[in-house]
């Protein structure tokens, strides 16, 4: 991974727009972070809520659109490239004629002109990974809510490294049979994803906390806790809270422990999904693919389908 970060150019409709400022008195204005980066979403949700904003995050395009449409930000900084839905397609039912107004910042790392002419479209403020986050981050916040230069410029960041942003998803893969574990780490490469693997719930949750992947896919029966052990780490912890979680199991269980692995641990999910080991991987990967936004086109499907050794 290399450390890149985020250079804002502010894009209007009209000359002469201006930023809509929302708010007045001593209530915050309201701000949507959505990234499907973990520890971006939770560096970007952290900084702005020493701010002074009211931050709420989202972790894919589905759930931001739920959350926008039901907390009506005044700001929401938004990837372009998440799964399930996008944030382009996201601003397009966000921005819409019919819906109230919000300031938008869409970040990407691409120089694609479509992307640049479809921000311009919208009116949005357009954020292209480059050097200088911080700078240009605050500068865009700056602008859009005046009120809070002070405060801004008193707690800027510019002088702090910028974050690291994460090229490709990765998947930690909590197993005490390193066979599955190569197997599916191999098969996670071929779809462009980074791997990394633990033996047991404990090395996996100190991964889980330390590296902060896109998705975590574990192991029922393991020595040293089971996942319904790794998931109530994870959930009690607040940068691995959402963290989406797959369980996988050699053996059959019953519906109440299923419903158990599924149940909401402290108001944060449980886990996304719970598949048999004897299925194969096709059903895996598709469910992958919600979170990781890879395509499944960049492998056989055929090696998929293989299923993995019990």
């Amino acid at each position: 991974m290399r450390q890149s970060a985020i250079e804002i150019q502010r894009l209007d409709v009209e000359e002469g727009m201006r930023a809509i400022e929302f708010r007045s008195g001593d209530e915050p204005p309201r701000m949507l972070i959505a990234d499907d980066d973990p520890s971006i979403v939770r560096l970007l949700a952290d900084h702005c809520a020493r701010m002074g904003f009211d931050v709420d995050t989202a972790h894919n395009g589905i759930q931001a659109l739920l959350k926008a449409s039901r907390t009506k930000p005044d700001i929401i900084v938004i990837d372009v490239n998440m799964p399930e839905v996008d944030g382009l397609s996201a601003c397009a039912h966000l921005l819409g004629p019919d819906r109230p107004p919000v300031n938008v910042i869409v970040i990407t790392g691409s120089k694609d002109p479509d992307t640049l002419e479809r921000c311009e479209g919208f009116g949005a403020h357009y954020a292209r990974k480059g050097p200088q986050f911080w700078d240009d981050l605050e500068s865009a916040l700056t602008e859009i809510h005046p009120r809070m230069a002070e405060r801004i410029q008193k707690l800027s960041m510019r002088e702090v490294a910028a974050p690291q942003i994460r090229r490709r998803p990765r998947v930690l893969l909590v197993d005490d049979d390193n066979d599955i574990n190569r197997l599916l780490s191999s098969r996670l490469e071929k779809c462009g994803i980074d791997a990394a693997y633990a033996p047991d719930a404990p090395q996996g949750f100190r991964m889980a906390c330390r590296d902060e992947p896109a998705v975590i896919v574990t192991d029922y029966f393991m020595p040293n806790g089971d996942a319904q052990y790794l998931l109530t780490r994870l959930r009690t912890t607040e940068a691995t809270a959402n963290i989406p979680v797959i369980v996988l199991t050699g053996r059959t269980l019953n519906e109440v422990t299923v419903q158990n692995l599924k149940r909401e641990i402290r108001g944060h999910p449980g886990a996304a999904q719970v598949l048999r080991k004897s299925e194969d991987t096709f059903v895996l990967f598709e469910t992958l693919k919600k979170f990781c936004g890879f395509e499944p086109a960049s492998i056989n499907s055929d090696d998929l389908r293989n299923p993995p050794p019990n």
